[in-house]
Parts: C-alpha cells; sequence; structure tokens
C-alpha cells in the first residue's frame, strides 16, 4: 500500500497553527486521514540488520524537572520496548535518544539497562545498549578516569547479555590530545569485549560537546583515523554507528570499512535510500526517528525482504519530511519529538519527558510533527492522536 495524500478522511478537521516565514502564526484546516493497515512481520528483518533506538518514559506524578533524578515509568517504557520487538526491530537501549546526558542520570541508566535486557531475553529480543562515561562528573578528566568509566559501563552492559555500543564520550573529547589517545583507549576497549561491539560516532550537530571527536575537526581527517581503528580491530566490531547526516560521507564509508563490518546508519534525513543501498553496498540501521515510525519502519523491511524495492520506497520516503523536522535544528532536541509521536499514538499516559524536556519544542513546531505524521500513515489511531493534540492545543492557547 502506498501511502499518498488520497488516503480516505476520517471526517475530523483540525485547526493547526504554522509559523509564517515573518515569525506570524496562522491557523490551517487540516483533514485527519484514516490509519493505514501496515504490513506486520512475523519475525525480524532477513536482508538488513535493524535497531530502532528507543526512548523512556517519566512516571506520572513525578518531578522529572531538569536536575532531578529521573524518574521512569517502567510498565510503559517495556511495553514499548516490546512493541518494537513485535514488529521484527532490535532495541538499541540507553542511546541518546533515551535522553543520555540529556536527563537521564546513570543510576536509571543501568537499571533500564537490566530490565530491557531481561525482557529481551524473556522474548528472544535482539538488544544492544550504549556504553559511554556519563557517570563521570562534567569537565576535563584524566583519560584513565575516562577509560575506566568506560571499562564500568561496558561490564554492566555485557553482564545482562546485551551487545556493547561503545558510545562517543564527551569527557573523551575534551580530555584527549589528539588521535592517539583516541586509537589507544578505544583499541583497548575493544580488546576487552565478550562480543563484537558497535562503535558511535555522533556528529556535533547532535551534541556540539563532541566536536573534533576522533582527534580531528576536519571530518575527512577524523575518518582516517576512524577507519584505522575499524580495521585494526575488525574481529571486534560489529558495526559502526554513523550519525553525521551526510549520505555521501556514509555511502564513502561503507566502502571503506572491512569485509563484514556493518555499517548501522543513524542518518535520520536520509535513511531510505541508505538502506536501500547502491546494488553493491547498503546501511543498516540504528535510528531514533525509527521509534516514532516503528510501524512503518517495519512494513517497509517486510517489502524489502520480499525483494519490492519500489514498495519499500514508497512506505519510507513519506516519513522523510517528518523526520527532517523532528530532527530539526536544534537537532539535539529531536527527542521531545519521538515522545510526542508516542504520545499521540497513546503509548505514554501524557507528553512528558525526564528532565523537563519535553518543554523543548513548541507547540507550533509540534503541531507540525502531528500533520507530518498523519499524512505519511504513521499514527495507527488518528482519532485519538487527534483527541491529544487539540487538548494539547487547548493547554498551549490555541483555539
Amino acid at each position: 500500500m502506498t501511502v499518498t495524500v488520497d488516503r480516505a478522511l476520517t471526517g475530523d478537521v483540525l485547526a493547526l497553527p504554522r509559523r509564517n516565514p515573518d515569525g506570524s502564526v496562522e491557523l490551517l484546516e487540516h483533514a485527519v486521514r484514516e490509519s493505514v493497515a501496515w504490513e506486520v512481520p512475523s519475525g525480524p528483518a532477513r536482508t538488513r540488520t535493524v535497531f530502532a533506538a528507543a526512548h523512556v518514559v517519566p512516571r506520572v506524578g513525578a518531578e522529572n524537572v531538569p536536575g532531578a533524578p529521573a524518574d521512569l515509568d517502567w510498565d510503559a517504557t517495556l511495553a514499548f520496548r516490546h512493541r518494537l520487538w513485535s514488529l521484527g526491530l532490535g532495541v538499541a537501549e540507553a542511546m541518546d535518544t533515551a535522553q543520555r546526558g540529556m536527563g537521564l542520570d546513570f543510576a536509571a541508566t543501568t537499571e533500564l539497562v537490566r530490565r530491557s535486557a531481561a525482557e529481551a531475553a524473556a522474548v528472544g529480543g535482539r538488544i544492544a545498549a550504549g556504553v559511554g562515561t556519563d557517570q563521570l562528573d562534567p569537565g576535563i578528566h584524566p583519560v584513565d578516569v575516562i577509560r575506566a568509566a568506560y571499562e564500568e559501563q561496558l561490564q554492566v552492559v555485557e553482564d545482562t547479555g546485551a551487545q556493547p555500543i561503545l558510545m562517543a564520550s564527551r569527557h573523551l573529547a575534551a580530555a584527549a590530545a589528539g588521535p592517539e589517545e583516541y586509537l589507544e583507549l578505544y583499541a583497548g576497549l575493544l580488546s576487552q569485549v565478550r562480543t563484537p561491539a558497535v562503535l558511535h560516532w555522533l556528529g556535533d550537530v547532535f551534541d556540539p560537546a563532541l566536536a573534533g571527536y576522533w582527534g580531528a575537526r576536519d571530518v575527512a581527517a577524523a575518518t582516517d583515523v576512524f577507519v584505522d581503528l575499524v580495521h585494526a580491530n575488525a574481529a571486534k566490531v560489529d558495526g559502526v554507528k554513523v550519525s553525521l547526516l551526510d549520505a555521501e560521507h556514509e555511502k564513502e564509508l561503507r566502502r571503506r570499512l572491512p569485509a563484514g563490518v556493518r555499517l548501522y546508519t543513524g542518518d535520520d534525513f536520509n535513511y531510505p535510500e541508505l538502506i536501500e543501498g547502491d546494488g553493491q553496498f547498503h546501511s543498516d540501521a540504528l535510528l531514533g526517528i525509527f521509534a516514532g515510525i516503528a510501524n512503518v519502519a517495519a512494513a517497509g523491511l517486510v517489502r524489502l525482504d520480499a525483494g519490492d524495492v519500489t514498495g519499500f520506497r514508497a512506505a519510507l520516503d513519506p516519513t522523510l519530511p517528518l523526520a527532517r523536522h523532528v530532527f530539526g535544528a536544534p537537532t539535539p532536541y529531536y527527542k521531545a519529538g519521538i515522545a510526542f509521536l508516542n504520545w499521540l499514538d497513546g503509548r505514554q499516559p501524557g507528553y512528558a519527558m525526564v528532565g523537563g524536556l519535553h518543554s523543548a519544542r513548541s507547540a507550533v513546531h509540534q503541531a507540525e510533527t502531528f500533520r507530518l505524521a498523519d499524512e505519511a500513515g504513521v499514527l495507527a489511531d488518528p482519532a485519538l492522536a487527534a483527541r491529544r493534540m487539540r487538548q494539547f492545543l487547548a493547554v498551549h492557547g490555541i483555539a
């Protein structure tokens, strides 16, 4: 089924605010469409390895305000992961989508990984989890201290049975004197992993504190360091997760990787063409947007497995305007769009985030999120989403 603007209408019409180029806001009518009966996979995709980076749900009534320890609704948080597994997607746990470094403290992270890994084992779901250094206080630390923080988290993740994802570290970006310190630290970590790990390169568009990662601000020079690291440790690297929002860079990088090392795209702007590939190389996926469009992503992968590339693109291409909006500047706040989409569709009781991050996007921005999600066929329950959208606008004084 191709998603088009000609889908049947529900009869429900909302007045949605839209910002004009001069900064003024006007209300425009939006006719809500019927839901799409997307294909449901019988298991994980066969031709691609795909993870959705999952968000977390705060407990209703908790003091999830800036600076407070995260207080999670475990039932809702874990139920969301079960939905991803039921759609054949792997779960990338405790990544930046789960608000690492933006509200999710280390104690909550540790509990999240342990609980999610146990649930994954119970249902045979695939899970990988982020290994970082965020138990350290902000600021400059010696590289040996940073290495020890990585090792502590690596043991936590591997003891649960989850696959480790070695995340980019703000502390390492601040402390490393050059490429050699990156290479030495990562080689030491990779020598310890029990199962091949995923290397995570998160660009500064997602986190400005990571500028100059791999010891160079020039992307080409940083890429050379990164590729050298992978080639020197290929047996311990399952894949690399690259989030630079640069499709051409990703295509070139995947050609330079050793045979058998996957490139998990983190490009939330260009994922359909990168996952499809060019006939010789393709990207697998580890994407935050897949936590917001899981039903469409799963259906697209069913089609790709069947050799229906046209059907795959017909499902995924209409989600690109939504993804580019959710991940628009300032990109670090994309998490608010992921949580908003899941609240609209009834997968969490309220639109709230740990650390008060739900305030990071405006009501006008989220109205556009709703419109684009509806047009792409993402909303599983458009009637519920429309009711919640009206409530949201009313709370924000937009009627």
